[in-house]
């Protein structure tokens, strides 16, 4: 994208060329017009030519973060609009369309499985899910004494489902080997959450691999409850994931009945569910909550996807936020999809943490943030 000052001083230049003061005078009066026209209601100025709006991307010189970054422009953003990254032999993919994580590529084999345009996507595949991931049984919950009621989104069951914020389009900024995403959810936006909040969304690339970090404040001026969780599908590029080694390292899972919780809490030992010890994952099932994690000694936990044959395996970190994690084999999906890849989804809160807010439910006071940090390495 162009800076502001080039096209200001394109437009300069384009002014010495008309010999007429008066047609420069009226023209004037134009450019200002159309730029007044042109300034939204909180007062970001963007400057209109004739096929866009380009967003002024303002200097502030105490964040050195800033410094090669480019907004991209709203106006021009669609569900199909996409931002490539690299670093090495890594290639990331997202969007501004929902935060969302397209693809995650090393040496061309795909790490996170790739889809192109938002038509492409499927089984919600690298969707963010804000202000909570998961259910929430028939979208109803209590909060602070009040009873609200959220719009029935799910179109498995009469639920709510994965939060607000995969189909907004966010404002988005990138560098070489970072992509930013904020958008804010108003307290008349959605229907059964009368809450304001400000979300950013990070995607950073490095030698190491992917990490992702977010952040969500409570703008507003009551409490606020909040969760986030990602919904990433990895593959280690076998056919299906029958035949891979999964070690999921937790000790309880949530007990579920038509895709939501009934509130028990069981222990995976002498279940299908038990990836403590790793092993081939087989013919099992999973769209489950796991609880309970087993942390390494440097306080992060790790879920190991890996192939015997080919010796490629991916790691999914996450940090002290995230003590949920769902696995979903995607046995629902349309055959080109189904069990070709593990969704595994780092969640701050078990599903249904609306109804249930000791399973990770966060309050956030006005002002409060929540914030964590997962990533990605693999081999």
């Amino acid at each position: 994208m162009s800076e502001v000052t080039g096209g200001v001083s394109t437009c300069a230049a384009s002014w010495a060329g008309v010999s007429d003061a008066g047609v420069r005078r009226v023209l004037g009066m134009f450019v200002i017009l159309r730029i007044k026209w042109c300034v939204r209601a909180d007062a970001v100025p963007i400057i209109q030519d004739s096929r866009r709006c380009v967003k002024v991307q303002k200097e502030r010189s105490d964040d050195a973060a800033n410094k090669g970054r480019m907004d991209t422009p709203d106006t021009e953003t669609t569900p199909d609009t996409e931002i490539t990254l690299t670093h090495g032999d890594w290639q990331l993919v997202t969007s501004p369309y929902g935060a969302s994580l397209r693809g995650l590529l090393r040496g061309g084999a795909e790490v996170v499985t790739k889809y192109t345009g938002a038509a492409g996507k499927v089984g919600g595949q690298g969707d963010v899910l804000i202000p909570f991931p998961g259910r929430v049984t028939e979208g109803r919950y209590t909060f602070e004494g009040q009873t609200l009621q959220m719009d029935k989104n799910d179109t498995e069951g009469p639920n709510a489902i994965h939060g607000f914020v995969r189909k907004k389009i966010w404002d988005s900024s990138s560098t070489e080997t970072e992509a930013v995403y904020t958008t804010e959810i108003h307290e008349s936006d959605n229907p059964g959450y009368p809450f304001a909040l400000n979300v950013r969304v990070a995607y950073s690339l490095s030698g190491a691999g992917l990490t992702v970090s977010f952040k969500v404040e409570n703008t507003g001026k009551t409490k606020a409850p909040v969760a986030a969780g990602f919904h990433p599908y990895f593959t280690v590029g076998s056919a299906l994931i029958n035949a891979d080694t999964l070690h999921m390292p937790f000790d309880t899972y949530q007990e579920y009945k038509n895709l939501v919780p009934t509130g028990r809490v069981l222990p995976v030992e002498g279940t299908p569910f038990d990836f403590r010890q790793p092993h081939p994952m087989g013919d099992t099932v999973l769209n489950t909550c796991f609880m309970q994690p087993q942390r390494d000694p440097d306080g992060l936990l790790r879920v190991h996807l890996s192939d015997a044959g080919t010796q490629k395996s991916v790691t999914v970190w996450m940090d002290a936020a995230f003590d949920y994690v769902v696995l979903y084999s995607g046995d629902p999906l349309p055959p080109d999809h189904s069990r070709r890849a593990l969704a595994i989804e780092p969640m701050t809160c078990g599903s249904d943490a609306f109804n249930h807010p000791e399973w990770g439910l966060v309050t956030l006071a006005p002002g409060e943030t929540l914030s964590g940090t997962w990533g990605v390495t693999a081999e």
